[in-house]
């Protein structure tokens, strides 16, 4: 007798939700979330999925929103937040107020003294933020940045130490065209002003989602370091974002050769060093296989034909 199939919990039904948001592919999360519905048919299991998932999904894929009040664009990440659902956007000193579930942001008020950084530390912050602003509408037509201090923003002139984050940010969504795509990178930026040193660790991360007739992804990673001197704000900002520029460019170039080189080497790794037949593959000589005779002396398509003309 088959053993019956056991009811899942409420709690587990959950647990499988979170997991489905928390790992839908950049931009999709709307379309897993509206497919998990007609699954569930439970909106309290679905809601209490959601409120825990929707955040992380949202912080982790650093999505920028449309604030309201035509203040520009918002970054929601884990270096602007201040409190539940409120998230400091550096750039115009407002802290935006973000339901989640909705990605959408509902209302914006002015930043107090206390969430931001002291004079000495905004110079450095708002030069920084000036250069990538540049480099990023370059190179990223279609996304976001910021620069958050993370570590120090109470300091008040030379002397201590103190941490600046560069978070960028662009997506391309095609879902009419099955494809989603986008880019994320954030860059920690370590002021050692005992050995007037500033220390870069950088994170690129590229994901991308082909889903015609079939479902493809690509996640890739690459972490990075460097060092450049401890200047004055503007040249600090022009050294550090030069370093970005640099590393994020022999990444996308490294990405490149590695799809240029997929055909002659990643797909042939994938087959068979023997096929069934023990014989190797000409691959060296592919025009010597005729599909269509070999079709026909499998068929004795010639020897029917014959006969029908006798």
């Amino acid at each position: 007798m088959a053993e019956e199939e056991t009811e899942l919990s409420d709690q587990q039904k959950k647990g499988i939700a979170k997991w489905f948001l928390i790992n839908a592919p950049a931009g999709e999360i709307q379309y897993v979330a509206k497919d998990l519905k007609s699954v569930l048919k439970d909106d309290d299991v679905y809601n209490e999925a959601a409120a825990v998932a929707f955040p992380i999904y949202n912080k982790s894929h650093l999505i920028y929103l449309k604030m309201p009040g035509g203040y520009g664009d918002v970054l929601v990440t884990p270096y602007g937040e201040l409190q539940d659902n409120e998230y400091l956007d550096p750039k115009t000193a407002q802290v935006v107020i973000v339901d989640h579930v909705k990605q959408v942001c509902k209302r914006v008020r002015p930043a107090t003294d206390e969430e931001l950084p002291s004079p000495y530390i905004e110079e450095y912050r708002y030069a920084l933020e000036a250069e990538l602003l540049k480099y990023a509408a370059e190179a990223y037509p279609k996304g976001s940045c910021a620069v958050y201090c993370t570590n120090g923003k109470d300091v008040e002139g030379p002397g201590s130490d103190f941490e600046l984050v560069v978070v960028i940010s662009a997506a391309r969504n095609s879902p009419h065209n099955f494809c989603n795509g986008s880019w994320r990178a954030i860059w920690n930026i370590e002021f050692r002003d005992d050995i007037q040193v500033l220390e870069l660790k950088g994170k690129c991360q590229v994901g991308a989602h082909y889903f015609e007739e079939g479902n493809v992804q690509l996640d890739a990673k690459r972490e990075c370091r460097d060092s450049t001197m401890f200047q004055g704000p503007d040249d600090t900002a022009t050294a550090v974002v030069h370093l970005i520029r640099r590393h994020e460019n022999e990444y996308m170039a490294s990405l490149e050769g590695s799809y240029f080189d997929l055909s002659d080497n990643t797909f042939k790794e994938l087959r068979r060093k023997l096929p069934v037949t023990r014989t190797l593959f000409p691959w060296h000589n592919t025009m010597q296989f005729n599909l269509k005779r070999e079709i026909a002396e499998e068929l004795r398509i010639g020897e029917l034909h014959d006969i029908k003309r006798a």
